[in-house]
């Protein structure tokens, strides 16, 4: 067949950072225990560097991203571009050290010491990565200082690769910063830096630049709209060609605002949203590149290349070669590699694609429309189509289940369980924590053994059961009212769960980034859920019977479930949490049947898993809190259901989590200084709630006269009978020396605030 015109070109926004065997989070880690030098730890970010564009580029990507790698995050990379330092890490740091700098920032030490309290840390739009929240002042002192994107491009040019420099956009990393007062005010100042990034990469001759700006997926107001127009109006490109980006939404309705803009082309996320493709290159310049997101960035199925070619085939001729294929988003949500995948079921592994998979899903489809040969994506996309009508996708007996349910909430209203949760016999300011305790060498060491058969069933139970019963002792020595069995033989608050569900399976290299070193590995459902046996009665009962104090039942909510897997894409996402609260409704019943009085019931995903637009909220809001309260519905009055929340805007779901009706609910607020709590101060929570107050994401141990700072700021909110005093969140990632150090301040700070309430 003849070929058609060739300047097309494969892209991808950016690539798992973290590396195929996660070498960035072990490198990070001995670096921040002082077992590898600096100069190792920056060798290894090259090496990923290194591997990473050799497999785009293999692959058959052609303009490969640079400047998609961080340390630690993207987001803290651009405020290190611009020196948008905060004054206590200046002032307390030797600012010539800009690694130790960074680390500082992104959890308040370095191995070079200062224990300063780290810059706040929330959701990626509604993704499970955590980004490092600018702090910006009225004055920004910008010191422009962009050596290491400049390095990394040079890095991929002495390597042979034409590159692409990533940069989150003035725009975006001004909506996504905190601070007090008109944002936009401060445009003029950081519009002054990003000149001289841009002078910069002009030197550089850097050619194509990135520019992502995803809060165009928002429903942006005039102002920011205004705001758009002008920055972009006054930015002096130079030779530099912009290609603009967005991801996680449509941007439909700003196509008017983004044609007016002086650029170069522009990227569309085909996946996450509905989107108007003839509409867009429509109203589009047409000299602009259009970049096609067709490939999903944030999920791990295989595409259906053959019904893209379908779709893309006649708006490649129509752009007569303007067009540029890439994922929707950056493959940072993906793991790296599926090839290295030697245990899934075949079936299973033949309906999926990993972030190096998709790169060469776009060279398959991009040579069918060169060709207009299209035998490669048919025989590519068969599994595809087996997928959709495979019998381990359904379960007609949970389908008609879930149709007849009755009871899907509680009987009793909050005030009523209250009276009767007395019996629980707790003091004023109960301390409590929420789960997890060190996932300590021999924990991991124990349950690997296991894995590999090394140890017995017996046996891995009877050293579980010895772990268990030093972890209560250890919180019974510590002090605390309302204690955890501490979940040693958890890997993970998902993936545990997963291998109890049907119709959900886990990788054993399916690896992602959530924040820093720390890196998940979310499970796959692909069918119909249902639970297959208890998942937690036994290890719970066994810890309620070595202590008088009552012990939390510890269980994954279903929205989190759902927003931490790779989730099925041939189901409502509401459809498939319903499957998933049922199944924690069964094992609720289970652990209440078992004596266990205390459940909680983690959701801490439940703000990331809403849309992006606004408008689209409630619908998700609505279903996401009939979920928890189907996954809590058969408790009776005194059994006390706790929910746990971190890096949720509480402004902007307030009113479902009040509608959640948990008995307690526990909120991370130690880093924003209960700035978090402000939210209730406008509408007052009505149940019991406890405020974090224990960063546990850093090193740092506070002291106790800090505790009790944050707990007085507290009791401005919350009313002394309904405050309850806990940690940020789980401790698994946490020593047991700075732990137990941190919590016998957290304990004594109670008791002497109770005794001062008691005068």
């Amino acid at each position: 067949m003849a070929k058609r015109n060739e300047q097309m070109k494969l892209h991808t926004l950016g690539f798992p950072r973290i590396g195929t065997r996660r070498e960035l989070k072990f490198a990070l880690e001995q670096y921040w225990q002082g077992r590898i030098s600096k100069q190792e730890f920056l060798q290894t970010g090259a090496d990923i560097r290194r591997q990473n564009w050799a497999i785009q580029q293999q692959a058959g990507i052609e303009l490969l991203p640079v400047g998609d790698f961080a340390n630690y995050d993207h987001v803290l990379n651009t405020s290190l571009y611009l020196g948008i330092i905060p004054q206590r890490f200046a002032r307390d740091s030797d600012s010539s050290d800009k690694l130790d700098l960074e680390f500082r920032i992104a959890r308040g030490r370095a191995p070079t010491g200062c224990a300063c309290a780290a810059s706040d840390m929330t959701k990626w739009f509604n993704t499970n990565y955590h980004y490092i929240v600018p702090e910006l002042s009225q004055q920004l002192d910008i010191r422009v200082d962009i050596q290491p994107l400049l390095e990394q491009i040079e890095e991929a040019k002495n390597l042979g690769h034409e590159s692409k420099p990533v940069l989150l956009g003035p725009l975006s990393y001004l909506y996504l910063s905190a601070f007090e007062g008109d944002k936009l005010q401060l445009l003029p100042q950081l519009l002054a830096g990003y000149q001289q990034i841009f002078d910069k990469l002009n030197s550089a001759r850097a050619g194509w630049l990135q520019i992502d700006e995803p809060i165009l997926g928002l429903e942006l107001d005039a102002d920011w709209q205004k705001a758009f127009r002008q920055a972009y109006g006054e930015l002096r490109q130079g030779s530099l060609k912009l290609l603009l980006t967005s991801y996680f939404a449509s941007i439909d309705h700003h196509l008017d605002l983004i044609a007016s803009l002086p650029l170069h082309g522009v990227h569309i996320d085909c996946v996450a949203e509905p989107t108007d493709i003839q509409l867009t290159i429509d109203m589009l310049p047409r000299h602009w590149v259009v970049s096609l997101g067709v490939i999903d960035g944030r999920n791990i199925w295989k595409s259906d290349l053959s019904a893209l070619y379908q779709k893309l085939e006649p708006l490649y001729a129509q752009l007569n070669g303007r067009t540029w294929l890439a994922p929707s988003c950056s493959l940072l949500h993906c793991p790296v590699d599926l090839e290295q995948e030697d245990k899934l079921d075949p079936q299973i592994k033949s309906w999926l694609a990993f972030a190096s998979q998709k790169c060469q899903e776009l060279s398959l489809l991009k040579q069918a429309l060169l060709t207009g040969d299209t035998a490669a994506i048919e025989q590519y996309s068969a599994p595809v189509k087996a997928r959709l009508v495979s019998a381990q996708a359904v379960n007609t007996a949970l389908r008609e289940r879930i149709g007849s349910l009755t009871q899907v909430q509680r009987a009793e209203p909050y005030a009523v369980r209250k009276q009767k949760q007395q019996s629980l016999a707790l003091p004023q300011l109960p301390t409590t924590t929420i789960g997890s305790f060190p996932q300590t060498a021999e924990i991991r060491r124990l349950r690997a053994a296991y894995k590999r058969k090394e140890l017995s069933s017996e046996e891995y139970i009877q050293a579980m059961q010895q772990q268990i019963e030093d972890c209560i002792a250890r919180q019974e020595e510590i002090g605390l009212d309302v204690l955890v069995h501490g979940e040693p033989e958890r890997n993970d608050m998902v993936e545990y769960f997963a291998d109890f569900l049907d119709g959900v399976t886990s990788t054993r290299y399916g690896w992602v980034q959530s924040y820093g070193s720390r890196c998940v590995k979310p499970p796959v459902i692909y069918g119909d859920i249902t639970r297959k046996q208890a998942m937690t009665t036994d290890w719970l009962s066994y810890a309620q019977s070595l202590t008088d104090k009552p012990v939390k039942g510890m269980l994954t909510g279903p929205v989190t479930i759902l927003c931490w897997s790779f989730v099925r894409d041939d189901l409502s996402r509401e459809q498939v949490a319903r499957q998933i609260a049922l199944a924690v409704s069964d094992e609720t019943e289970d652990l209440i049947n078992a004596g266990i009085k205390i459940i909680q019931i983690d959701e801490p995903a439940i703000r990331e898993g809403m849309p992006v637009k606004h408008s689209q909220w409630q619908q998700y809001l609505d279903w996401a809190v009939a979920c928890f309260r189907l996954a809590c519905a058969r408790a009776p009055a005194d059994v006390q259901i706790h929910s746990h929340m971190c890096y949720s805007e509480f402004n902007d779901i307030l009113d479902a989590i009040i509608a959640l009706d948990a008995d307690v609910l526990t909120v991370e607020t130690s880093r924003s200084n209960m700035v978090l709590l402000d939210a209730f101060k406008h509408k007052a929570y009505p149940n019991d709630i406890g405020p974090g107050v224990y960063d546990i994401h850093s090193p740092n141990v506070p002291d106790t006269g800090w505790i009790t700072d944050l707990l007085k700021k507290a009791l401005e909110v919350v009313p002394a009978e309904r405050l309850w005093v806990n940690p940020d969140c789980g401790l698994k990632t946490r020593g047991w020396q700075e732990t137990r150090a941190a919590l016998t301040n957290m304990v004594t700070a109670a008791q002497q605030l109770r005794a001062e309430l008691a005068k």
